[in-house]
């Protein structure tokens, strides 16, 4: 598949949906925050700071860099202060960041500027930096509105395990055998969503097909009808 059709098969879901979208850096989604945008009003881009964070942290971690060190200084503050705000109403969220964060993410754009011409724009540090300028913009949204969050780590952190099977299924064998990778890997996605144990679950429905579950009743196997006692 081509990065043209990628993109489009990527974003093909999003017809219909206007709002605020959390996103990484993969300029494929451009093309939502367009006004000639099919499908929808252009989508408001909420970035994340913890892909910026990620970017310093490289060149710290193999160059010892002093200005990725302050880079990674300043986003230490901003995380501080949500782990103080966390579980609060979007709101207060808003108001805490408004207050405590807009001034640190105003500064933090100022630093982010005066080392853009500091350092060499074909530089390891000087491409990350302009990684974090690209997405300034997305990086900000949380100061506008309390439900955004700084970064998309949560929801990282629900598809890991999604896509880890998707590696490990390239050792399936064959078609068939990547099929039936799917359809097991498909329940236990589903079961985890759901809140249900998977082994509990898969254990308790191939013991119920096997003695005789009727197929006309099929849906009472679900994962979401699925309980301990049944």
């Amino acid at each position: 598949m081509g990065r043209e059709r990628y993109t489009e098969f990527m974003t093909l879901p999003l017809q219909g949906f206007d709002g605020i979208l959390q996103l990484d850096g993969y300029t494929g989604y451009d093309r939502l925050t367009r006004p000639s945008r099919k499908g929808g009003a252009p989508i408001t881009v909420a970035h994340c700071w913890a892909h910026a964070r990620r970017k310093l942290k490289e060149v710290f971690d193999r160059d010892g860099s002093e200005i990725a060190a302050e880079g990674l200084r300043r986003i230490a503050e901003l995380y501080r202060i949500e782990v103080e705000i966390r579980g609060m109403g979007p709101g207060q969220r808003l108001s805490a960041r408004q207050a405590r964060s807009a001034p640190l993410v105003a500064e933090f754009g100022d630093w982010l500027q005066a080392q853009r011409l500091r350092i060499s724009v074909k530089s390891r540090l000087g491409e990350k930096l302009t990684y974090i300028h690209r997405q300034w913009g997305g990086l900000q949204t949380c100061l506008h509105d309390g439900r955004v969050e700084m970064d998309s780590n949560a929801v990282e952190n629900l598809i890991r395990p999604i896509a880890l099977t998707r590696k490990n299924a390239l050792f399936a064998g064959h078609d068939e055998g990547g099929r039936t990778w799917a359809r097991i890997a498909s329940l236990i996605a589903t079961a985890k969503i759901n809140g249900v144990e998977p082994f509990a679950y898969l254990k308790a429905t191939l013991e119920a097909i096997t003695a005789g579950h009727p197929a006309s009743r099929i849906d009472e196997l679900m994962p979401w009808n699925f309980t301990t006692s049944s």
